[in-house]
């Protein structure tokens, strides 16, 4: 008997993505599936960020389909596609941003900053990813507002974004001293016109550098911010003051309809490096008790370690100051969880629809 694509399709059916427990066949992840003689071949393609699952993926297919008999010969292609997700109603999509994800807690000192900017760094490993309202992220040498330079502008209306370890950045910090407040009125926050709309200009990926416009056509896949956005991840301590003003900040986006990616529990417990003991300094459970309240997932527990204060603090955040460390995977893992709940929306079709214009004639 002749080995058929029928065949080769209900074999994938058990090849289980890690990432979002689905199969490839289930998910429309495989495709274009070839079988010519004994040689197979076929495609899959991810719906999320994952440059660092595609071996990983490619081995699983491969290991599957050699179990078929007759077959001599795999090959196995893998990509990704990332599309813009649907937004809530009224709110208008991004000119050059697929996807925004705001981290944000209601409370100040739960390290919500150093999240966002790991989780950016993280994503940047998989796809192109925008961060704004940071100004955590940088290269060296730097300068004492953080950054090598001052954001520079070509038109005299818009700056143009800097850049660290990959990463484009925004932040109206840049343009201040370290210890000068930024106060912003109304019409500040709230106006339409370019000049004013600071706000509205830091959520908008700038113009490239004329060094870097090679490789930086394509559009983000993803703007991480710290405050508002499409979806949100909310970050929280496990000691109690720190998860009211957090579930405040919860009802909040709900209440503005705004997605809950989930919630990421910071300084959730401390491991003595001299003695190894464990203490809860925050409590215990809170973020775990939090998401059974309100039906949103724990994207993970992240340690009270002074490597990550040390590291953020430098300008050479944990993921890529120490790739390989415990810490710096939990950053990834929580990461790849979030690109994952941002895939399993609703696409948004709004682009496919003609623009409708009413004339007087």
């Amino acid at each position: 008997m002749s080995l058929s694509t029928e065949q080769v399709t209900e074999v994938l059916r058990t090849v289980i993505d890690p990432n979002t427990g689905k199969d490839l066949v289930s998910t429309r992840s495989a495709r274009n599936i070839r079988v010519d003689g004994g040689d197979v071949s076929l495609e899959v393609e991810l719906g999320y960020p994952g440059k660092s699952q595609f071996d990983l993926i490619r081995k699983l297919a491969v290991a599957a389909v050699r179990q078929l008999p007759g077959v001599s010969n795999v090959s196995v292609s893998v990509s990704m596609k990332i599309v813009a997700h649907a937004v809530q109603r009224g709110v208008k999509l991004l000119p050059g941003v697929k996807n925004v994800i705001a981290v944000a807690s209601g409370k100040g000192g739960v390290g919500k900053s150093t999240t966002a900017v790991n989780l950016a760094l993280a994503l940047s490993a998989e796809a192109r990813v925008w961060a704004c309202s940071t100004r955590h992220l940088r290269s060296e040498p730097a300068d004492d507002a953080g950054y090598r330079r001052r954001p520079e502008s070509s038109d005299g209306q818009t700056m143009e974004p800097l850049e660290g370890h990959g990463v484009q950045a925004n932040s109206i910090g840049f343009l201040i001293e370290q210890d000068n407040p930024m106060v912003w009125r109304g019409p500040m926050v709230t106006s339409r016109a370019r000049t004013t709309a600071a706000p509205d200009q830091l959520a908008r990926p700038g113009l490239p550098d004329r060094r870097h416009a090679a490789g930086h056509r394509r559009h983000p896949a993803h703007a991480v911010a710290e405050g508002a956005g499409y979806r949100a991840v909310i970050v929280t301590t496990p000691q109690d003051i720190a998860l009211l003003d957090a579930k405040k900040g919860l009802k909040m986006f709900e209440k503005v309809g705004i997605p809950i990616l989930g919630i990421v529990e910071n300084m959730a417990v401390y491991c003595c490096p001299n003695c190894g003991h464990v203490e809860h300094i925050f409590g215990q459970g809170g973020g775990e008790k939090m998401c059974a309240d309100y039906g949103v997932d724990l994207l993970g527990s992240l340690p009270l370690n002074l490597s990550i204060r040390e590291q953020a603090d430098s300008g050479h955040p944990t993921v890529v100051a120490d790739p390989d460390s415990p810490v710096a995977e939990l950053y990834r893992g929580i990461a790849r969880k979030v690109a994952i709940k941002v895939a399993d929306k609703a696409r948004d079709m709004t682009s496919k629809f003609p623009s409708i214009v009413v004339q007087n004639t």
